[in-house]
C-alpha cells in the first residue's frame, strides 16, 4: 500500500482485494481463467475500488521437470510444493513438473506448521527456501538449504547448507556429492581401523617396532587424505547438472520428505 498524489493505493492477491471489500470487484470468469491458466491474480485498486487486475506466472524453466524426476530417482520419497499462491495455480505448476503434493494459499506461520507435519511423518525432511518468511520453516526441518545468491541474510543465517547460484540443477548434485564424502569417510574410518588394528596385534606377539608403528601412522593419515581428496577428482562433482532458477515457486520454496 501506499500513497501517490494523496491516493491511496494497494496491490495485492485476490484475498487481499477482499480484505478490503472489493472482492466481488474481480469477474469470476477473470478469476477462473487466470488461475486456470497457472497463472497469478494480482488486484491494484484505490479507495473507491479496484481499478486494475495483473495476470503473473512463473517461467519454468525446460529442465525442471527433469530434475523433480532426478530427485526422485535418487530416493527422495516426496516433494511437497509450499506456496502463498492460489491452490489451482500451485496445482498446475505442481502437475507440470511433476511435484508429488501441493500445500498452497500458505502464510508464513502455515508453512511452519506444514513443516512440522512432515518432520512428524517422514524420517528426514529438507527445505529449500531464500527469503524472510523461509527462515521459521526452514528452522524446524532437519536440514535446510538457502538459496544463496538470491537468498535472503535470514534464510542464509538459518540454513544448513547454502548454495551459491541459483541453480536449483546443484540439489541433486549436492545429494551425491555429500553421499560420496560419507562414503570416502567410512572408507577411511575403516582404514584407519584396520591399520591399528594389525599393530595391535603385531605388538601383542612382539613383532611390531617404534619405527614401524610410526611410520604406519604418518602412512594412514596421508593414505586417508589421499583417498578424500579423490573428491575433487569426481567426475560429477566438476560438472554439476544445470537447472532452472526455480520451479514456478514450489521447489524454490519447498520442502524434500525422505521416509515412510
Amino acid at each position: 500500500e501506499g500513497r501517490t498524489d494523496g491516493r491511496s493505493i494497494w496491490l495485492g492477491s485476490d484475498r487481499f482485494a477482499e480484505e478490503k471489500g472489493f472482492g466481488d470487484a474481480i469477474p469470476k470468469d477473470l478469476r477462473d481463467r487466470i488461475e486456470g491458466a497457472g497463472s497469478t491474480l494480482v488486484a491494484i485498486g484505490d479507495e473507491t475500488g479496484v481499478t486494475g487486475i495483473l495476470e503473473l506466472r512463473d517461467r519454468i524453466r525446460p529442465d525442471a521437470k527433469g530434475i523433480v524426476a532426478q530427485l526422485h530417482a535418487q530416493g527422495v520419497k516426496t516433494i511437497v510444493m509450499l506456496t502463498g499462491d492460489n491452490e489451482r495455480t500451485a496445482r498446475a505448476v505442481a502437475a507440470e513438473v511433476g511435484i508429488d503434493e501441493v500445500r498452497a494459499e500458505l502464510l508464513p506461520e502455515d508453512k511452519v506448521t506444514a513443516i512440522e507435519e512432515l518432520v512428524e511423518t517422514h524420517d528426514m525432511v529438507a527445505m529449500i527456501g531464500d527469503g524472510v518468511n523461509d527462515a521459521p520453516a526452514m528452522a524446524r526441518a532437519h536440514y535446510a538449504i538457502a538459496m544463496g545468491a538470491v537468498g535472503s541474510d535470514a534464510a542464509i543465517e538459518t540454513a544448513d547448507i547454502a548454495l551459491m547460484t541459483d541453480d536449483l540443477g546443484k540439489v541433486p548434485w549436492l545429494i551425491g556429492h555429500s553421499r560420496r564424502t560419507m562414503s570416502i569417510i567410512h572408507q577411511n574410518i575403516g582404514i584407519s581401523l584396520a591399520t591399528k588394528g594389525v599393530f595391535v596385534v603385531a605388538t601383542a606377539f612382539g613383532l611390531a617396532s617404534m619405527w614401524g608403528a610410526i611410520a604406519a601412522d604418518v602412512g594412514v593419515s596421508l593414505l586417508v587424505v589421499a583417498n578424500a581428496l579423490r573428491l575433487l577428482n569426481s567426475q560429477e562433482a566438476k560438472a554439476p547438472p544445470s537447472g532452472g532458477e526455480q520451479v514456478g515457486e514450489g521447489l524454490a520454496k519447498g520442502a524434500l520428505a525422505h521416509g515412510h
